[in-house]
C-alpha cells in the first residue's frame, strides 16, 4: 500500500536500500507526502472532467455537473442524459459519451469498483473498458485511489525523467525500457512513482 506514511516510508526505505540514486532523492529533497483520492466512480468521473483543461477549469466543470447531477452524480441520470444536456454543464460531446459508458459499465455492474480484481493488470484491463480512461489513467485510479503498491505507470513522462535521471542514463528511457528497469524494484514501484513526482517537482528540469 502507498496510502499511509508508514508503508509509504517502509517502501522508501526499502528502495533506498536497493538503489543508491533512490537514496539521494530522499536525502537531497526529503521524503514525499502521501497522496490519496478518493476510491469510486466519482473520482473516475473527475479524472474524465478534468481531460484536457487546468486544474481551475476542471473544478468548476465539475462543480456544475454536481449541481445538475448530484454529489456524487447520479449515473441513472447521467446515462440517460443527451449530449446538449451535459454539454449545458461544461462536458463536450466526447467527454459526454466517456461519462455515459462509465455510467453503463457501473450500472450493469460488468464494472464493479469495490470489487477490482487483485491482479493489478486485470484490473486496469478492466477499468480501460471505460470510454476515455486510458492505461495511464487506470493505473493512477489504482495507485492513489486503491494504495496498489507495485502499480507502476511507466508511460508517465516525469516519472521517464527522473527515472533516467536518476539512474544516470543519457537518454530518457521508453515506457518498454522502464518497465524492464523496474523489475527489479518490485513490489515498491508504486513508491518509486511517488518519489520520482516528487523529484521532478523540485527539479522540474528535463533530462
Amino acid at each position: 500500500m502507498v496510502h499511509t506514511v508508514e508503508t509509504l516510508h517502509a517502501s522508501l526505505d526499502a528502495l533506498a536500500a536497493r538503489e543508491p540514486g533512490f537514496a539521494r532523492i530522499l536525502e537531497t529533497h526529503g521524503r514525499p507526502e502521501v497522496r490519496q483520492s478518493e476510491r469510486g466512480v466519482a473520482s473516475l468521473m473527475r479524472t474524465i472532467v478534468g481531460q484536457q483543461v487546468s486544474v481551475a477549469a476542471a473544478r468548476a466543470m465539475w462543480a456544475k455537473l454536481e449541481g445538475a447531477y448530484g454529489s456524487p452524480p447520479d449515473l441513472a441520470a447521467v446515462l440517460t442524459a443527451t449530449d446538449e444536456e451535459l454539454r449545458a454543464v461544461g462536458q463536450s460531446r466526447q467527454k459526454a459519451g466517456y461519462l455515459r459508458s462509465l455510467a453503463g459499465l457501473v450500472l450493469s455492474g460488468e464494472l464493479d469498483l469495490a470489487n477490482l480484481p487483485a491482479d493489478d493488470e486485470e484490473a486496469i484491463a478492466l477499468l480501460t473498458k471505460i470510454k476515455g480512461i486510458g492505461r495511464w489513467s487506470a493505473e493512477i485510479y489504482l495507485l492513489f485511489a486503491e494504495g496498489r503498491a507495485d502499480v507502476w505507470p511507466a508511460g508517465d513522462l516525469a516519472v521517464q525523467i527522473e527515472v533516467g535521471r536518476l539512474l544516470g542514463l543519457s537518454d530518457r528511457p521508453s515506457e518498454k525500457h522502464l518497465r524492464e528497469l523496474a523489475e527489479a524494484w518490485r513490489p515498491h514501484r508504486g513508491a518509486v512513482a511517488v518519489l520520482a513526482w516528487h523529484s521532478y517537482n523540485a527539479v522540474g528540469t528535463p533530462l
